[in-house]
């Protein structure tokens, strides 16, 4: 079943700010709580990440149906490759060394930022790049 694609988008746009704060501040409980999100996000699809349950439920009723749908697996993959970024950034500034923690979250968040303010999605290309990979392999 597809999915609203302004969904995702919105959920860049929270992670966005959500990993611009981590930044500014240092926050290892804030980069926690976004490496949980990626993990609801990347096992149970966009929609059902914290951000897209916000949507669904807060949003989506005041700005009408969708115009335009995508499948679900692109922005699925993308939640993954952000759990992996954040986890990164969380063992960064937990343990150390802190530019490890700086450059994984300034990764995670360059991403997030296209996705929400430009609506590309790294992850998004990276999952039909291998997906044609794939294909031409077989």
């Amino acid at each position: 079943m597809d999915i609203d694609v302004r969904g995702p988008r919105f959920g860049a746009a929270v992670t966005t700010v959500v990993l611009a704060v981590v930044l500014i501040t240092g926050s290892v409980w804030l980069l926690a709580w976004q490496t949980f999100a990626f993990a609801l996000g990347a096992a149970g699809g966009a929609a059902r990440s914290p951000y897209g349950w916000v949507f669904r439920k807060a949003v989506r009723p005041r700005i009408g149906p969708p115009t335009e749908l995508e499948a679900p697996e692109p922005p699925r993959f993308a939640q993954a490759v952000g759990l992996v970024f954040a986890a990164v950034g969380l063992v960064g500034y937990a343990v150390g060394p802190e530019w490890l923690g700086l450059a994984a979250t300034g990764a995670a968040l360059a991403a997030a930022f296209l996705n929400a303010v430009f609506g590309y999605c790294l992850g998004c290309e990276m999952y039909l790049l291998v997906r044609r990979v794939t294909v031409r392999a077989e």
